[in-house]
């Protein structure tokens, strides 16, 4: 219809024809445009006829009467007919083909059904399939050996795939297939490599969305492979030639869950090849039948208005219009005769010229020509045979948005745009609507036009031609160029979401013609639970069979986004637009039907809840007197009145305030950000001003639920600054109503949606993000290298290294500009701070009851806590910092500490998860300061914490101390620390220690321990890589991260001598002295173990990757052992002697002393640059440890003779029978009960704290009991000790 579509002066070609006359024979360059007709009695209608259906002239003859479709089919039949009847008489040549066929009919080419090995199931009829085993493979029932033939592949899915060409010979096994013996050949885009025996690197990699055409040359024994048209070039040459029935067969191989379309000729190729014919030969009629759409077409090309006009009204060109009715019901009635005669023809057609027709149509960009697609679909769906045809269009128009290509030249109505918005015109129409939901295949149609093919690294190449980024060498066109393409590239994703959304407002709105009578939206709900039913374990690093394309559940992800957060506003008349507010967006009183949670339908059955598996907790907890309740709440409720924000207060939300970015003129200050790349305009959706606000009123898309009387309010002690009358439930209404689809049902499959499908996409954003930062450092340090060095070998070397580095470069920021465009747009933020927002609310209220918060769904919690930290680092930044918490998200932190340690949370993971959020947030000073504002953290979080120090969270609380207690070591005089600290939690930490010592006791000894662990594998870790001839990138990392693991502990334990010093200094000597035996394990390994080498070499590995070299600098470990001995010098100076231990005592009492004075010697002369700044402070501070050096040194030195009498003494006497069996130092002065064991008291309270079962018979320890003249003489010196 090329020719068809030229255009001469705003007049179709064809008409210009018609027009121009004889003229046009004797000179064309001189054309004119008049009527072709002279005033010798040739009549205009006969030549308007002549002109639609493309007749020569003359060839109608005089017409008498009125024009009726009778006449019409007569020209068809005679004149039409003859001119294109033998266009299906000349067939191709089809020699060197066979194809093995069974039953009547023309030959069809599909799956040899006894050639399958493994397990295949059809997903959709004919050729859409699906591997259930671990491999499968078939071939095709057409064998070839002579000529040039192809076929295609639409990938359903982009994982392992072996697709080409095998003959009989070739053995398909649960292991091998396609490409894995002689005489086969194929190509895998997932492992990017063609297989015939062994693979060979070759072509690109594949996306879900491609077409890969398989072409085979036996004239020259090639085998081709093509990806979206585009030719990868020769995969095998010479390939053997074989006979009639020993040819080559179509063949593929699938892994486990792959899926693919296979197309070998039953409908045009999306991608022919020139050359290469169709192994299914193409129907014998379609060449006459599309004639007659190209008639229609003529019929609907109307010249200039005003010229026709005039030349009707002077009766010298006969209106198209008033031959449209009898012209057009002739051509269909003699289309769909066509159709009858060949059952194939309908497929070829419907997704081959008849879409194409109502494409030209309809126009693939806007404006859209409605009014005449509206007349095609007005005379076609008179005919009852019409659902043949659009059966096949629906079909086609689905399968090209899976496989539609965005081209940048034709942006924004590019990609799957045109059949969406085809699509959107056709389902408008009920028949067409009730049609596809009668379908067979409703859902599996509905997904594919929620699908968008994925981009692979060379599709970014096509679709970003130029890179800039911030700090690049590259021209500086190329920003403003690649702004330009952001901004194109957005748009067209705006249009397509746009059109997505239309489409999804379609369903919601078809009301099923059913009995009983349903209401609006059943269908939409029918799709979205079977959707999720079957994608159940699709966040599994094993996805079952059977799931959906990611692309689909993010598409279907950002229309209910979009619904909830902008508001259904279509659906409003123009004079309530304004008052449209979205549901997450409206504030005022809340409400949630508990039955989301407390049903086990179907669709949510194996998902797991925060108390566990529904089976095992409902036992616990009956759901069968709440299932019918509604739980209300007045936005807010849950915050503290200072920081309270809310749609209602006069402050409001960060997701309602106007932070637009033109993220087109800010390219420049994106190297402030995480990634460093260009983006555009993400959305051409008007932003929301901050007026919207104050508009967040009523509004619902369902109807609104009567208010019923409260049936049980609940509240907790813990929260009594809380209005309990902002929390009720309330009974549902009828079943009526409540089958209406509601907002709230949106929600629970929103979360669900982001958790499987969104969350993923968000985590590979940052990986690009934070790499391409990584990438673009190495790139400087490359270009800075390449300045300095004069050597030819070494610039040649880092050349290629910048090369590489550079294109490494290029890839991230493409990616990451991509991931910015579709993931990041202002409305999709709006909408999911708004969504944080009402998830934290919900959890919250839902906590104050416990039948009720065990049943919610762990991806609950997990889509909130990953939503909140996507939109905290999102690039470009939603709002500032400074009010992302205060304005909106205040309940979040409430909801992380009051929950990280609850245990009504069955899974450890998500407490990890919330423990691992504070240890994020609490190292950025504007969130600290959130924390320190809110109560709830003041009140719960400093217990907590220690509390949770275990050996499964211990990282995250260690990071939390470190950060909480900044500023109060000895190595915060560097750089003056303190500025930054949280005075607030310190005190409030100090103050749960003294309050609860039996916590105390806990976590100290927990931390002892694990700081002993961490040294130890630090020391292996050491030994085993000076041991080895060469030492791993891994290895150097392992020893690294230990490292900065035992420094973090120590400067906690640094912590706990600053603001405990009584801890240990007062009461029983133990937490003193394993503090002591600590300090001189940590000190004899980095004064021995360790040696200067490996910090060197460590050094030099961190540099390499990116990150600062301070972090396994030696003084970074021990600038808290010298921190902890300080702080203990200065309690003991403002203590009572008689109250304290004898701390320089303990240390000279030590074994090896010698030992102790090098450590400590090492400590004075230890260089701190770096550690430290050189001030007074920390000149005093070595002067009071070089005090304290020269005090030890004398003890030892008095202790002495006293040391090598004892020593003697144990020499020649045997061991007295009431000295203790586990340490050999001390008298066996207590009893262990019930087992009368005996041992030191010192060795058996040290031994309980990790294990309370006894040393010699594993009895449970009920009680330790002392002697009593041990107990007078402590109560004689004051120091009385407790169990």
């Amino acid at each position: 219809m090329a020719e068809d579509s030229l255009r001469v002066g705003m007049i179709s070609s064809g008409l210009a024809v018609l027009l121009n006359g004889e003229d046009a024979k004797e000179n064309s360059s001189k054309a004119r445009i008049v009527p072709h007709f002279d005033y010798s009695g040739h009549r205009p209608l006969e030549r308007t006829i002549e002109f639609i259906f493309g007749l020569a002239e003359k060839s109608v003859g005089p017409l008498d009467g009125q024009v009726d479709s009778s006449l019409i089919r007569a020209v068809i039949k005679n004149q039409f007919s003859k001119l294109h009847g033998d266009l299906d008489v000349s067939v191709s040549q089809r020699e060197g083909i066979s194809v093995v066929h069974h039953g009547v009919g023309p030959p069809i080419v599909g799956l040899e059904e006894f050639s399958i090995c493994g397990d295949i199931r059809i997903v959709k009829p004919p050729l859409v399939l699906e591997s259930l085993a671990l491999f499968s493979s078939a071939r095709a029932n057409a064998c070839i050996w002579k000529g040039k033939w192809m076929y295609e592949v639409a990938l359903e899915t982009s994982g392992i795939q072996q697709l080409g060409w095998a003959t009989l010979a070739c053995p398909f096994t649960d292991q091998k297939g396609v490409g894995d013996a002689d005489d086969s050949y194929a190509f895998d885009g997932r492992r990017v490599s063609k297989w015939n025996k062994e693979a060979e690197p070759y072509g690109q990699s594949w996306v879900a969305g491609d077409v890969i055409g398989c072409c085979i040359d036996l004239n020259c024994d090639e085998i081709y492979f093509y990806r979206n048209g585009v030719s990868l070039g020769a995969a095998f040459t010479g390939i053997r030639k074989l006979g009639p029935g020993f040819g080559y067969y179509p063949a593929i191989s699938l892994s486990q869950g792959e899926r693919c379309e296979l197309n070998f000729g039953a409908y045009p190729f999306k991608y022919p090849v020139d050359g290469f014919q169709p192994l299914q030969e193409a129907p014998t009629r379609f060449s006459f039948a599309t004639e007659l759409l190209r008639c229609f077409s003529r019929l609907l090309d109307r010249p200039d208005r005003s010229l026709a006009d005039t030349l009707s009204r002077l009766r010298r060109f006969a209106s198209v219009e008033e031959l449209f009715c009898p012209v057009s019901s002739a051509i269909c009635d003699e289309f769909f005769y066509i159709l009858e005669q060949d059952p194939l023809l309908a497929e070829y057609l419907g997704r081959g010229a008849f879409l194409s027709f109502l494409l030209e149509t309809f126009r693939t960009q806007a404006p859209h020509d409605s009014s005449s697609l509206d007349k095609v679909l007005d005379v076609f769906l008179e005919f009852p045979q019409s659902h043949l045809i659009f059966e096949h269009v629906v079909n086609a128009l689905a399968c090209g948005c899976k496989t539609a290509t965005l081209i940048l030249t034709e942006c924004p109505y590019s990609g799957p745009y045109p059949y969406l918005a085809l699509a959107c015109h056709l389902f408008k129409r009920e028949e067409l609507m009730v049609q596809w939901w009668r379908s067979l295949h409703f859902e599996f149609l509905f997904e594919g036009f929620l699908s968008c093919r994925s981009s692979n690294k060379h599709d970014l190449q096509h679709l970003m031609p130029v890179v800039w980024w911030p700090g690049s060498s590259e021209d500086i066109s190329y920003e403003s160029s690649m702004g330009f393409t952001i901004s194109a590239l957005s748009e067209a994703i705006n249009k397509i979401e746009e059109k997505q959304r239309n489409l999804c407002l379609l369903v919601i709105q078809f009301i099923p013609p059913v009995s009983p009578p349903q209401l609006p939206g059943s269908a939409f709900r029918g799709f979205l639970q079977n959707l999720l039913l079957k994608n159940r374990g699709a966040d599994r690093t094993l996805a079952p069979s059977g799931v959906t394309r990611n692309s689909v559940l993010v598409s279907l992800f950002s229309v209910i986004l979009h619904f909830l957060s902008e508001g259904f506003a279509m659906l409003k008349s123009s004079e309530a637009v304004h008052h449209n507010v979205g549901f997450l967006h409206r504030g005022g009183q809340q409400k949630f039907p508990l039955s989301l949670f407390l049903k086990n339908d179907p669709h949510r059955a194996d998902i797991t809840r925060l108390g566990g598996l529904f089976s095992h907790i409902s036992k616990s907890y009956p759901t069968d007197d709440q299932e019918e309740e509604i739980m209300r709440w007045e936005e807010g409720c849950m915050d503290d009145e200072q920081n309270r924000v809310t749609h209602a207060t006069e402050q409001k939300p960060c997701c309602c305030l106007a932070y637009d970015t033109d993220l087109t003129k800010s390219l420049k200050d994106r190297g402030k950000n995480t990634a460093q790349s260009s983006r555009g305009r993400c959305s051409s959706i008007p932003e929301r001003s901050s007026h919207v606000a104050a508009e967040c009123s009523a509004g619902s898309f369902s109807e609104e639920i009567d208010d019923k009387p409260s049936t049980s309010n609940q509240s907790d002690p813990d929260f009594g600054y809380r209005p309990v009358r902002f929390m009720r439930t309330a009974l549902q209404e009828s079943r009526i109503s409540s089958a209406i689809l509601s907002e709230e049902e949106l929600l629970d499959a929103l979360l669900l949606l982001y958790h499987i499908a969104v969350a993923p996409n968000f985590k590979q954003a940052s990986y690009y993000m934070s790499h391409q930062s990584q990438s673009i450092s190495l790139l400087e340090e490359t270009d800075k290298q390449i300045r300095e060095r004069a050597s030819c070998d070494q610039i040649k070397r880092l050349k290629e290294a910048r090369n590489n580095y550079k294109e490494d470069v290029m890839d991230c920021v493409r990616h990451s500009a991509w991931f910015r465009i579709s993931l990041f747009s202002r409305w999709k933020q709006r909408g999911m701070y708004a969504l944080c927002m009402w998830v934290v609310q919900l959890l919250l209220v839902l906590s104050k009851m416990d039948s009720v918060f065990v049943y919610i769904p762990e991806f609950y919690l997990e889509s909130l806590v990953d939503c909140f930290h996507v939109l905290r680092k999102s690039d470009p930044p939603f709002v500032p910092s400074t009010t992302f918490i205060k304005q909106g998200l205040s309940s979040f932190i409430t909801f992380v500490v009051t929950h990280f340690n609850d245990s009504r949370i069955s899974n450890t993971d998500l407490k990890d998860l919330l423990l691992q959020s504070i240890s994020v947030l609490v190292q950025y000073k504007e969130y600290l300061e959130a924390f320190e504002n809110n109560e709830a953290a003041t009140r719960h979080m400093p217990a907590a914490l220690l509390a949770a120090f275990d050996n499964r969270s211990w990282i995250p609380v260690t990071n939390i101390f470190l950060r909480l207690c900044k500023g109060s070591g000895f190595s915060s005089l560097k750089n003056g620390e303190s500025s930054f600290s949280s005075t607030v939690f310190q005190a409030l930490l100090r103050d749960a220690c003294i309050n609860d010592g039996e916590l105390l006791s806990t976590f100290l000894n927990r931390l002892f321990n694990t700081l002993s662990w961490t040294i130890t594998e630090f020391s292996v870790s050491v030994r085993e890589m000076q041991e080895k001839y060469q030492v791993m990138e891994f290895q150097q990392r392992k020893c690294c991260v230990i490292f900065e693991l035992s420094s973090n502990l120590a400067r906690v334990l640094e912590f706990c001598t600053y603001a405990m010093p009584q801890a240990f200094l007062a009461g029983t000597d133990t937490n003193l002295r394993r503090l002591t035996e600590l300090i001189l394990f940590i000190l004899n390994h980095m004064t021995s173990a360790v040696d200067d080498e490996f910090f060197d070499l460590s050094v030099r590995s961190l540099r390499r990757q990116g990150q600062p070299s301070e972090k396994v600098s030696r003084g970074i470990l021990l600038a808290p052992l010298v921190g902890i001995i300080l702080n203990l010098l200065e309690a003991s100076e403002d203590s009572k002697p008689k109250q304290q231990h004898d701390v320089i005592g303990l240390f000279a009492s030590m074994d090896c002393p010698d030992t102790v004075y090098y450590g400590f010697q090492y400590l004075l002369e230890y260089n701190w640059d770096g550690c430290v700044s050189g001030d007074d402070a920390y000149v005093k501070k070595l002067g009071q440890l070089e005090n304290f050096l020269s005090h030890l040194i004398n003890r030892a030195s008095s202790q002495e003779p006293e040391r090598k009498e004892e020593s003697f003494n144990k020499d020649t006497t045997d061991i007295e029978d009431n000295t203790c069996c586990i340490c050999y130092a001390g008298e066996a002065n207590a009893m262990i009960a019930p087992c009368s064991h005996r041992s030191c008291y010192g060795c058996i309270t040290r031994h309980l704290l990790n294990c309370q079962r006894c040393f010699f018979c594993n009895a449970t320890v009920i009680d330790v009991i002392r002697d009593k003249e041990e107990e007078e003489e402590e109560d004689d010196d004051g120091h009385k000790r407790s169990t």
